[in-house]
């Protein structure tokens, strides 16, 4: 329970991992949360043991896309109900979610103490993991900002529409300031070919090298693929329903990279 975390002793010859991976995006509609169920199935496809959590707080849609109603979820642990791994539901696809909940307003308006106190929590318990995958909210409020600070990497996805590249880039630039988040990666989803997608990207980078002296590497290009609205409507995931379809095999290559640079 969140209220009152419990703080595990680790081994001095035993270093803390740091395998959490935040996926977040300046503006909705851009992927964020596909990209995080696929990535985490990904990952779990190479042999890891693997956790996606929902942190999208308030508006919650991991559990709709992959089609599962989870008995427990996040709401329950920051009421004190139940712990995070009581929250934990296995997908048949084999890794394991935390599930938030929708349309709750308590969630989205955590006070600063214990959204805190949840990151603690979460990065105590992603110990267990190889890798856990952090479903960030669409935006720039703090609470999806202090969620990213637990990240190992900070992946910012954007797709090639103005509006999307400006969220993006407005996402790093307040995270950055308040030095919140680190280690910015972009991934340019919805790509007409990989060739566009590494335009989007130099776009999106020489803003922030420009203006924020930082300079955020390209994760990834996912391909546009009619087959990622197809496993969506079914409410299944892309790597069970189209495994050898090219957005699949795009964000295979970027889990494959972040097993390789973490």
């Amino acid at each position: 329970m969140i209220s009152a975390p419990v703080v595990h002793a680790f081994p001095a010859q035993q270093a803390v991992k740091r395998n959490i991976v935040a996926v977040a995006s300046g503006k909705g509609g851009v992927g964020k949360t596909w990209l995080s169920i696929t990535l985490t199935h990904a990952l779990a496809r190479a042999g890891n043991r693997t956790l996606l959590f929902d942190g999208d707080l308030g508006l919650a849609n991991v559990d709709v896309q992959l089609g599962v109603t989870p008995q427990r979820d996040l709401a329950s642990v920051i009421a004190g109900q139940i712990t995070l791994a009581q929250a934990t539901t296995h997908h048949n696809a084999g890794f394991d979610i935390i599930a938030g909940r929708s349309g709750s307003g308590s969630l989205a308006t955590l006070p600063a103490t214990r959204l805190i106190t949840l990151r603690g929590a979460l990065q105590d318990f992603a110990q267990s993991y190889d890798w856990a995958v952090l479903d960030l909210g669409a935006g720039i409020e703090r609470t999806v900002r202090v969620l990213a600070g637990c990240a190992t990497a900070c992946l910012v996805v954007t797709t090639d529409e103005p509006t999307a590249i400006t969220d993006a880039y407005a996402f790093i630039k307040v995270s950055a300031q308040e030095r919140l988040a680190d280690n910015f990666q972009i991934v340019v989803n919805m790509a007409a070919n990989h060739r566009d997608g590494e335009r989007t990207y130099l776009t999106l980078s020489r803003a922030c090298r420009e203006f924020l002296k930082l300079t955020p590497k390209l994760a990834g290009v996912i391909r546009r693929d009619d087959h990622v609205k197809d496993s969506i409507r079914r409410q299944t995931a892309l790597l069970v329903r189209h495994p050898t379809c090219e957005a699949a095999c795009d964000v295979e290559a970027l889990a494959l990279r972040l097993i390789g640079s973490l």
